[in-house]
């Protein structure tokens, strides 16, 4: 549940509400993390939330970082 003010993503501005979070790996270790409007198919890029990884196992500890982060839902 995104906080009060919700979450910036680049491709729609701010998003509010039970969002889904998604942490995906590329090929060459970047990554970037993505919400999405609960059940709904369209993802949105989290603002600031891309960067490249050492190591691919690091993956996990990011996206519960993140989640920790976004999760508000008492503001």
């Amino acid at each position: 549940m995104a906080g009060p003010g919700g979450v910036m993503t680049d491709e729609v501005g701010v998003v509010t509400g039970e969002l889904t979070l998604q942490s995906e790996l590329g090929t060459d270790n970047s990554f970037v993390v993505k919400v999405q409007y609960k059940d709904a198919e369209e993802w949105y890029v989290v603002s600031g939330a891309k960067g490249t990884l050492k190591d691919p196992a690091d993956l996990a500890a990011v996206h519960a970082v993140v989640a920790g982060i976004l999760n508000r839902p008492e503001g």
